[in-house]
């Protein structure tokens, strides 16, 4: 919940088409930011495999329910009990899916920060298009864009969300992953407000199948903070409801223990499941946010977090 005046305006439900195009308003500007941050990271940041023409064998897989039967390879299958597909190079090439979550709470920016958590989402996701890209990795958004191995990736990215968000495509909370295939990355972006529990419980699937999940909580340092003290209004971002606090500063600590014991599930939770978890105030640079990513997708263990994790 955002104390208001310290909130971009609420926008009601009804008007999703207006928030639609505030959040398409905003991507040319993210994507200069982003390219300027990429620049200032790229240098450390390497492709995990060599990329091939696409003529060279790479490996045999295990064939998967849905592939066609073309692709199996009979003659190595024939000496056990297991189907095989033959990859080649191009086929094997690693995929890193891209999530942002756009939901009315992501529209948050306190007087701490320079810029609204949905700002810093989108340079971040941006900015990992860029790097990525190239870099040599394929990148791909869920239900959005199809995986592309290209120079301009973060380019056609932005085209993308320009038009989805144009045409009122709904980008809020977690993407639908049913049409993503080993071996793949997904990154998720967004402030992980809901209940972490529920949220753990419909992320347990993906990692089943064998996605390899990495988490970027954006957060203002206001919502970690809770600076208020006095009378202080709250309202939802997502349904507008209203609370009036008489001494805002009687409930803080009970505030910030409840806020870090839901980064903590969250985090563990993550963690169970083999995936990583970036906390990231929109105070602090961007670069600090991808550099954690960058350790995470190469298969580095995270040293360290913030919020005491």
């Amino acid at each position: 919940m955002a104390a208001i005046g310290e909130t971009l305006d609420h926008i009601p439900a009804r008007e999703a088409l207006v928030r639609a195009r505030h959040h398409a308003g905003l991507i040319p500007d993210c994507l200069v930011e982003a390219k300027r941050i990429a620049n200032t990271v790229i240098a450390g940041w390497h492709g995990r495999r060599k990329r091939g023409i696409g003529e060279n064998f790479w490996q045999f897989r295990p064939y998967t329910e849905g592939e066609s039967l073309a692709r199996i390879d009979w003659r190595r299958s024939a000496r056990d009990d297991q189907l095989y597909i033959r990859d080649r190079e191009w086929e094997a090439a690693h995929t890193v899916w891209l999530s942002v979550d756009l939901s009315a709470s992501m529209l948050y920016k306190s007087r701490f920060s320079p810029v609204s958590k949905e700002h810093r989402a989108l340079v971040l996701m941006l900015a990992l298009a860029e790097i990525l890209s190239r870099s040599g990795e394929r990148i791909g958004v869920p239900g959005l864009l199809e995986p592309i191995a290209a120079r301009q990736g973060a380019e056609r990215l932005a085209l993308a969300l320009t038009h989805a968000l144009n045409s009122n495509r709904n980008l809020n909370g977690l993407p639908e992953t049913g049409m993503i295939r080993q071996p793949s990355d997904i990154v998720l972006i967004g402030d992980f407000l809901d209940d972490a529990d529920a949220m753990l419980a419909r992320l347990a699937p993906m990692a089943k199948r064998g996605l390899r999940g990495h988490a970027i909580e954006v957060a203002d340092p206001a919502e970690e903070l809770f600076p208020y003290a006095g009378r202080t209004e709250f309202t939802d971002p997502e349904t507008g409801d209203r609370l009036v606090s008489g001494r805002a500063e009687t409930v803080a600590e009970a505030y910030r223990t409840a806020y870090l014991a839901r980064r903590q599930t969250l985090a563990s939770g993550l963690r169970r499941l083999g995936w990583s978890y970036t906390p990231h105030l929109t105070d602090r640079p961007a670069s600090e946010a991808l550099g954690a990513v960058h350790l995470s997708l190469s298969g580095a263990p995270q040293r360290h977090a913030m919020g005491g994790l």
